[in-house]
């Protein structure tokens, strides 16, 4: 069949769907896959062509998506400030320490079977918004460096901060956002009840280890319950993180419209931050890796819609992530405000042609003939890159 020719990253939409900004790759009439009239979708009067001349579906390239219109000049853009950044960075790493700090205390305390205050989630999870608002560029540099033996710990800060970051994009106002933060910080905490050695086994699971694995979620179930002041869609974070829209997911086997936005949202964003961590058991993928295997899960497991979305806001190369350029050089995505996925400001500090450090120098590839070959996973370097973050 001719969809089985499409790259797995296309999504096929209606028209009626198409929205500004998306990168068609492919127009489908009566059936027939056909590139005539491809490219970026500038404005509403080109979706209103499609829809005239009878186009029933497209398929979308959401990595070449537009977050801006094309019409904005690169003097428009906002220019990275260095020294401003740093600053922000280092309040970034301030907040980000509070939260790994508070989960370690409250992962302790549910350990030791004491009670639990949930005041402390909400100035935490309302500083979460606050850095999202302000400046997320500097919170998802911070985010992005990893340490394998704090998973837990840093895994329920960042499935937080991904989903306000989400929510914020969807537009969701500012409550919804502080019960989708609270139910990020708490949504793995019932793995304080499995066994270590099942928790943290370098090597596949077995059966019975996968169902006592899965049992987490019945214990969140009775440890969130018990939570008082805690809002039920900050729980629902946390009991349908590994729900499948196909209703094979676990604890309760929902499906369909069982699963509301913000359970759905919960997926994607578990699973993301998962698949760009490094376990005991695996090296972490870049990001462009990690949202191939997001597409693949949809339409069964994950909302094909959300994770397109999803896709968008924090883009294929997200801040914080390791790229190499087209000469060579290795850098961190260090600004995308303004700009359009594939081209944004890059740190370059390292030739990986040359197995070299170079000069620091912040490359807006909009604005040269360079450009991004592939996204690089910090595990597969020779070199530690957390002293140019």
């Amino acid at each position: 069949m001719a969809e089985t020719a499409l790259s797995s990253t296309l999504i096929k939409l209606p028209v009626p769907e198409l929205k500004v900004g998306m990168f068609v790759a492919q127009l489908e009439d009566s059936g027939k896959l056909k590139v005539a009239a491809a490219g970026l979708i500038k404005s509403e009067e080109a979706i209103q062509k499609l829809k005239k001349s009878g186009i029933e579906y497209v398929w979308i390239d959401p990595s070449r998506a537009q977050t801006k219109e094309e019409n904005e000049t690169p003097a428009e853009q906002k220019e990275v400030k260095a020294g401003n950044r740093d600053l922000r960075q280092q309040k970034a790493k301030k907040l980000l320490g509070e939260a790994k700090n508070l989960i370690r205390k409250v992962l302790s305390e549910v350990f030791d079977g004491k009670e639990v205050d949930a005041e402390p989630f909400g100035e935490l999870a309302d500083k979460m918004i606050e850095s999202v608002m302000q400046d997320s560029d500097a919170l998802k540099c911070v985010s992005a460096l990893r340490n394998k033996d704090a998973y837990l710990l840093e895994h329920s800060v960042n499935v937080s901060f991904l989903l306000v970051t989400f929510g914020r994009y969807l537009n969701l106002d500012k409550e919804m956002l502080r019960h989708l933060s609270i139910g990020g910080i708490l949504h793995d905490v019932g793995k304080t009840r499995v066994d270590n050695d099942i928790l943290n086994k370098p090597g596949k699971l077995t059966p019975e280890e996968f169902e006592e694995m899965k049992m987490h979620q019945v214990h969140a179930i009775t440890l969130l319950d018990g939570l008082t002041g805690l809002s039920q869609i900050s729980k629902d974070v946390s009991f349908m993180h590994h729900e499948k829209l196909d209703g094979k997911g676990y604890p309760r086997g929902l499906k369909g419209d069982e699963i509301p936005l913000h359970g759905r949202m919960s997926c994607i964003c578990d699973i993301y931050d998962a698949l760009t961590a490094n376990r005991c058991y695996k090296e972490a993928m870049s990001p462009a890796e990690a949202c191939k295997i997001l597409l693949k899960l949809t339409p069964f497991h994950l909302d094909q819609k959300l994770v397109y979305q999803f896709i968008r806001c924090i883009g294929v190369y997200p801040v914080g992530s390791l790229v190499e350029l087209s000469d060579g050089r290795l850098g961190i995505v260090w600004d995308l405000e303004g700009r359009d996925a594939l081209h944004p400001v890059v740190k370059c500090f390292y030739s990986l042609k040359h197995k070299k450090f170079v000069d620091v120098k912040y490359v807006d590839v909009g604005r040269t003939e360079l450009n991004i070959n592939r996204g690089v996973s910090p595990c597969t370097l020779e070199i530690d890159p957390t002293p140019f973050y």
